[in-house]
């Protein structure tokens, strides 16, 4: 229903909780889709989408730990530009070893955007990065205080990203509102609007001029047997 209503160029999906060889990329080409993905068993899984010209693979994995087999990151080229999907690891509970992955994780995700910033292509970065990077990023609570989610080392690694030239579309685009990507299916918290911001469209610095506006479909998220995420979208002109 999204994709027949808003028609992106280009979209990328994160925790496909599917396995390689059932991805529905026949289902996606029929609606006018081609599509590169990395599945895999229960939560993991990302994929780009594009009905602009095909998507040419040119990574399948974050450099740096040539033993993690999670996929969590594919990155390819459409039409000149470079799109890197990410699905960070969440990091709960804290401390403990996933915390740690997820430290080091986002630490290896730093030093490839710096690596595709030098290269001075136009790159954006899109997905769950699972990271509320400013308290404006979540509703007031004091609930989530020990949460992974808006844990200080994490919001220091990501504000590395947005610091160093890398532009937070929905930020930049609403510097001062509280606006939400993610809310909690627990305690009417979409009802209430209590949600966090820890989805992000970055983009490197050639793109930073041609950013026209950016936005969340929250109404996806009201939809029956919907996703807690809701769609992060941002129009790029030529």
């Amino acid at each position: 229903r999204w994709l027949n209503q808003e028609k992106p160029d280009v979209f990328c999906l994160q925790e496909l909780k599917c396995e390689q060889e059932v991805f529905p990329a026949g289902e996606l080409l029929d609606l006018g889709y081609q599509s590169v993905w990395m599945g895999q068993r229960s939560w993991n899984g990302v994929a780009i989408c594009s009905r602009i010209g095909e998507p040419i693979v040119t990574r399948t994995f974050l450099p740096g730990d040539g033993s993690d087999g999670q996929s969590r990151y594919i990155e390819a080229a459409v039409q000149g530009y470079i799109f890197g999907c990410i699905y960070a690891p969440n990091g709960n509970p804290k401390p403990g070893p996933k915390f740690d992955y997820k430290i080091a994780w986002l630490n290896r995700l730093v030093l490839h955007a710096r690596s595709l910033k030098k290269s001075e292509l136009p790159v954006i970065l899109a997905g769950d990065f699972n990271v509320a990077p400013r308290d404006i990023d979540i509703y007031p609570t004091r609930s989530w205080d020990d949460d992974a989610l808006i844990d200080p080392k994490a919001r220091k690694i990501l504000q590395t990203l947005v610091g160093r030239s890398w532009l937070d579309c929905l930020r930049h685009r609403y510097p001062k509102e509280r606006i939400y990507t993610f809310w909690d299916y627990r305690r009417q918290r979409f009802q209430r609007n209590a949600g966090l911001r820890i989805d992000h469209l970055l983009l490197s610095p050639s793109l930073l001029p041609r950013l026209d506006d950016a936005g969340v479909d929250s109404w996806v998220r009201g939809l029956p047997g919907a996703s807690d995420h809701a769609p992060v979208w941002a129009k790029i002109g030529t």
